[in-house]
């Protein structure tokens, strides 16, 4: 069971990304295989650098009522766009929307999908 819920979470965040590349102009996925990729990438990058820079920006995030976390959430996206063929977010404005729009549609697929099972 362990690993169905695993591959589901999987497909679909790859898809919530897809359909954030979809509805904003400035970020780019060639394809859905490339947005699979590209979140097993994301999820590389937020686990091996996101707690280093959570736990540096602390004080700003506290400051700011965790609003900085939406910050910090597009420069992962960003930096995982690098990393992934195929997959490009033109600017940092898009990361920032992206980001927003991406744990939007992430919160709902998952809402519908577990709601079904």
């Amino acid at each position: 069971m362990f690993l169905v819920h695993w591959i589901l979470n999987w497909l679909l965040s790859a898809l919530a990304l897809w359909l954030v590349a979809q509805i904003i102009p400035g970020i780019h996925i060639r394809s859905f295989g490339t947005a699979l990729v590209a979140t097993v990438v994301l999820g590389l990058v937020d686990i091996t650098i996101g707690p280093v820079l959570r736990f540096i920006a602390f004080p700003i995030t506290f400051l700011t009522v965790g609003l900085f976390q939406w910050v910090l959430k597009a420069f992962l996206l960003k930096l995982a766009s690098l990393f992934t063929p195929g997959f490009r977010i033109d600017g940092f404005l898009n990361a920032l929307l992206g980001a927003l729009v991406l744990t939007i549609i992430d919160i709902a697929l998952r809402h519908v999908a577990w709601a079904t099972l």
